[in-house]
């Protein structure tokens, strides 16, 4: 169900549409940074999606940023021993979307920069445009970058630690953009476009089948290649024996 009409104000905005859900941090005025609040919302977005959601798009309002990261406030206003349970909340909110059921988008419509870097890494796809930056700024807080920073090094290499470790902002392109996007547009105009046909091609698939994937993904993630591969034998045994698989088999053309 559309979250639109019932959330308080800040909070991030839910649209449903055809097997499309699309969540958008929506504190444009403040580059759309996140409270805890917000992690907790986009969780429970992800998680109550219902079985006619077939690829969840996240994005920001305004055409400024995707995401500025935690607000500075969140720390400010906390004693130093609410470290681990901030962190732990937004980990929540990222393994609920590095874990969805559903294929995930992450539309980069501008800046992105800390949790919401993470955020966009914890997707399984990213559309951006030709003038978006990125980058870890949690260092000069003096803080470490946590959480769903660990995929950056399997998407960019040793350049990730560069990255992490100057906290510094990133033009798509310096960190070779085919690395880490899927569909690089030369204008916030075409972003829409883009994220629409990506969506449909994603979509295609059985559910069943986008689902077991998408839990191979994240045994491959833990696992050395041995455990990934005996797990994958059985999740392709149990898929391969599913009504749903034999259709899809029996409709596909090349």
């Amino acid at each position: 169900m559309p979250l639109d009409d019932v959330r308080p104000t800040g909070l991030p905005r839910v649209h449903d549409d055809g097997g499309v859900r699309t969540i958008t941090l929506d504190r444009p005025e403040q580059a759309n940074a996140l409270r805890l609040e917000d992690a907790d919302a986009i969780a429970a977005a992800v998680r109550d999606a219902g079985a006619e959601t077939r690829v969840i798009v996240l994005t920001g309002a305004g055409d400024r940023a995707f995401g500025a990261g935690m607000h500075l406030d969140v720390f400010r206003e906390a004693a130093p021993e609410d470290g681990r349970a901030i962190i732990s909340r937004l980990a929540e909110c990222l393994r609920a979307v590095r874990t969805a059921p559903v294929p995930t988008i992450a539309r980069l419509n501008g800046v992105c920069i800390g949790a919401a870097f993470e955020l966009a890494l914890a997707c399984d796809v990213r559309v951006a445009h030709a003038g978006v930056r990125v980058g870890l700024p949690e260092v000069k807080l003096g803080i470490p970058s946590v959480v769903d920073a660990a995929l950056l090094p399997r998407l960019l290499g040793p350049k990730a630690y560069e990255v992490i470790l100057t906290g510094d902002l990133y033009p798509l392109p310096e960190l070779g953009a085919d690395r880490l996007v899927n569909r690089l547009v030369a204008t916030p105009d075409e972003l829409d476009a883009a994220v629409a046909d990506l969506a449909a091609r994603l979509a295609a698939p059985t559910p069943e089948v986008l689902a077991a994937q998408k839990g191979l993904f994240e045994t491959w993630r833990n696992r050395g290649i041995a455990d990934a591969v005996d797990a994958s034998v059985d999740v392709f045994a149990e898929v391969f024996a599913l009504p749903a698989t034999r259709d899809a088999i029996g409709r596909y053309r090349s």
